[in-house]
């Protein structure tokens, strides 16, 4: 059966928005409509802890434009945004965070320049006006870092707020890997890409839900999942050890030549120890983390379940 799809979705991942959701709604439509083109709007319920479905319900039986899908529970962000594209039809998928960050009247710019350029993903670069000093600056560090390491090229101030063609959403989509970082998924697919630049907004209601740890966490998440460099990182660790203890084992040797048996050398030993074996620790922690990575895809659980659906 032939899906007929709307020209465009903007698709929206929902966590503790239920002070946004009506003014987006109302941003979306005020956006659309002043060029008279037809929309729908995915709302994602990530497993909000408020009113965020009760919100989203009224909003799709007020416009029946508005499409609310209800996640069994908090699954995450990226697999959010999955099941946002997943169930978007249209031929241009708009993808933007739901508290406003992301002006949505800087989306009919990137539309037009998917068009006019005939590329696949128009992505919106932000400022870092708002953020603290010290997240900005790992933030920084962070890109600067990934990018000598990772199989990707990962661009400080480029996230989530992107244009996409079809033939770009139903890449991502064939992508069923549930460890996802997306950020690392849409440079993945290639495809010709513009980036367009625009000023950091402060959110009108909420806070957000991203702290430094959560964010430390994701950047990690970013760095195994498109780079071996931390397994290679261990063997080069290990090859160290395996020196610095032959080289210690030389010393002693030559001591015991120069100087014969000498019983001080408990703390050298013990320091000796300590080094090898915290090593060797990290070592198996690094491999620990592919491996457990390995165990959740073999696996092969689906990437979220839904508890509803309402437009």
């Amino acid at each position: 059966m032939r899906v007929e799809r709307t020209p465009v979705s903007v698709v929206c991942p929902c966590y503790n928005e239920e002070g946004s959701i009506a003014r987006l709604v109302a941003a979306v439509a005020d956006t659309f409509g002043r060029r008279g083109q037809a929309w729908e709007l995915v709302l994602v319920n990530d497993g909000s802890r408020d009113a965020t479905w009760s919100a989203i319900s009224q909003a799709s039986a007020a416009d029946s434009r508005v499409v609310g899908i209800n996640l069994s529970r908090n699954f995450g962000k990226e697999a959010a945004m999955f099941a946002g594209l997943s169930q978007a039809r249209g031929e241009v998928v708009v993808l933007m965070d739901a508290d406003l960050q992301h002006p949505v009247e800087l989306v009919p710019r990137m539309i037009d320049l998917l068009r006019e350029d005939g590329v696949d993903q128009v992505v919106a670069r932000r400022t870092r006006e708002g953020d603290g000093w010290l997240r900005s600056a790992l933030s920084r560090l962070y890109y600067r870092i990934m990018g000598k390491f990772m199989d990707v090229e990962l661009r400080d101030g480029v996230g989530d707020f992107r244009v996409l063609s079809r033939r770009a959403v139903d890449s991502l989509l064939s992508m069923r890997e549930s460890n996802r970082f997306s950020k690392g998924l849409f440079e993945w697919i290639g495809f010709e890409t513009r980036t367009i630049e625009y000023r950091n907004v402060v959110r009108g209601t909420g806070t957000s839900s991203w702290s430094l740890g959560s964010l430390f966490r994701y950047g990690m998440d970013g760095f195994i999942s498109f780079s071996d460099a931390p397994l290679r990182l261990s063997i080069h660790l290990g090859l160290m050890a395996v020196v610095l203890g032959f080289g210690y084992l030389v010393w002693l040797f030559v001591s015991w030549i120069a100087h014969g048996v000498v019983a001080p050398g408990y703390l050298t030993t013990v320091a000796a120890v300590i080094l090898f074996s915290g090593v060797q620790m990290v070592m198996l922690g690094v491999v620990g983390e592919y491996i457990g990575r390995i165990y959740r895809e073999v696996k092969n659980r689906p990437i979220y379940l839904t508890a509803g659906r309402v437009g």
